[in-house]
């Protein structure tokens, strides 16, 4: 059975956040993910609080955070805080962030990859309730510890580069593959593999991406593969067919006049290749292959419009009983 989880972009009253953290549960999803996209958003964390009190037992996680916008040790504190609450159900999803989340605070992502290994390095420990002191080149402790830890809370690492994928494999609990170019998916597995065999690992590996029945959820992506599509990895970019000035048009657009105006620059053939679309049978045949082929355990729906989302998770939900 394929653990299935929701990803929240909460970008509306909260309200209705906690409403589509209910629906999730009640049409059967395992997790609540919930991004954390800076000025953006709501705040992710008093997002998932929220969820956490008007659920029972749907699993509630950061989709993802960073170590840019706050410190590592703070975010070891709200999350292990959000699993007290909420009875043991948090985990923890960590990446570099990206354009739409550092861009309006003026913060670069300097050696990302540095940051998220010390990031995961620095909050291990204090889970697992230990004193630490930490002097990394880019995340410092010193004689740091909370005191309502949880060891065995669950630590996911998102990414697309070959480095972060790597760096999944060997020291996560679990590694999200999200929207990944569908070509570049077993290369995305074989670099996890590769960075687990190093350690002796054995991370889970999520698959996320948008499952499109009706031209409706094509038109809602859009706006949504902008910021996906400008950080993407060049070899990507050079698949696809999207030039530097293509890059620099969008990435633009968005700061200047939004996702949505941004997101009318992008290509129906720039986006074919990320997501799962058809009926709702040829959808479930490619998504079984898919998961199948590359032994994936678990797949994450993003929900990136409010106003349709509960049909389209149970529209998915219906895909997913197939698979």
């Amino acid at each position: 059975m394929i653990v299935k989880g929701v990803n929240l972009i909460p970008d509306v009253p909260m309200s209705k956040v906690v409403e589509l953290g209910q629906e999730a549960e009640k049409l059967g999803y395992d997790k609540c993910w919930v991004y954390d996209e800076g000025l953006a958003t709501r705040d992710v964390y008093v997002s998932l609080t929220a969820i956490g009190q008007k659920t029972e037992k749907i699993q509630l996680g950061t989709g993802i955070t960073s170590p840019f916008t706050r410190h590592p040790a703070a975010t070891a504190s709200a999350i292990a805080t959000l699993d007290e609450l909420s009875g043991g159900r948090a985990f923890l999803g960590l990446g570099a962030g990206g354009t739409l989340t550092l861009a309006p605070m003026v913060i670069e992502r300097q050696k990302p990859l540095t940051a998220v290994r010390e990031m995961l390095q620095a909050i291990r420990p204090l889970l697992r309730g230990e004193t630490v002191t930490f002097d990394g080149e880019i995340v410092k402790l010193k004689d740091a510890s909370i005191n309502y830890p949880r060891p065995n809370l669950p630590v996911w690492i998102a990414g697309r580069g070959s480095k972060m994928l790597k760096l999944g494999g060997e020291l996560a609990d679990g590694v999200v593959l999200d929207f990944i170019h569908k070509d570049f998916l077993p290369k995305s597995v074989e670099l996890i593999k590769s960075g687990a065999q190093g350690t002796g690992n054995a991370p889970k590996i999520c698959y996320s991406t948008m499952v499109i029945t009706h031209e409706r959820v094509m038109q809602e992506l859009r706006p949504h593969m902008t910021y996906r599509l400008v950080d993407s990895p060049q070899e990507v970019k050079d698949v696809i067919g999207m030039t530097p000035d293509d890059v620099a048009a969008v990435a633009s657009t968005m700061g200047a006049k939004g996702l949505v105006e941004a997101g009318k620059l992008i290509k129906d053939e720039w986006i074919a290749p990320f997501v799962i679309m058809g009926t709702e049978a040829e959808c479930a045949r490619e998504l079984s292959d898919l998961m199948s082929r590359n032994q994936f355990d678990e797949f994450l729906l993003p929900i990136l419009e409010t106003n349709t989302a509960v049909e389209l998770m149970a529209e998915v939900g219906k895909v997913l009983s197939m698979v």
